[in-house]
């Protein structure tokens, strides 16, 4: 099992008592150090930067008495994923209904929509003013697509 799975195992019942999701922990050699990532999100929501500072001291407090990093010292980095991150999790999909979505089709050309209902298989998306339903698996990639001046609909 590799550093970054025990991480993993070791850190998630913390992380997910503290309200969080554990997506993802990866260890870097830098130098003479490690880096070591964690990526944590919240289910339905995106977490505050108070928050992730919460779970970053517990994070931080676990590491520092974990033996199995050895001798060698390490910079931790707790973070959130970015808004380029795919969408992958059927929460991923979930927390962001009401926002556009970069659609990249099995076969096709690329769109972008937005995420109006969100279900177990299939998602629906309002795409040129008409609402269409697509299936997970028929997706290649999807990604949030940043909307800068979005006009509220009255």
């Amino acid at each position: 099992m590799s550093l970054a799975s025990n991480i993993t195992e070791l850190l998630n019942p913390a992380v997910t008592r503290a309200g969080f999701v554990l997506e993802e922990v990866t260890v870097t050699p830098v130098g003479k150090r490690r880096l070591i990532s964690v990526v944590v999100d919240c289910e339905n929501r995106n977490p505050s930067l108070d928050e992730v500072t919460v779970v970053s001291k517990e994070v931080s407090a676990i590491l520092d008495t974990y033996t199995h990093l050895g001798e060698m010292p390490f910079t931790l980095e707790v973070t959130t994923p970015g808004i380029d991150r795919p969408l992958t999790e059927l929460r991923h999909w979930k927390k962001n209904v009401g926002r556009l979505v970069k659609i990249t089709p099995h076969t096709g050309e690329k769109y972008v929509s937005r995420i109006k209902e969100v279900l177990p298989r299939e998602v629906t998306l309002e795409n040129k003013g008409q609402e269409v339903t697509v299936a997970y698996s028929d997706i290649s990639r999807a990604q949030i697509e940043v909307e800068f001046n979005r006009k509220e609909v009255k």
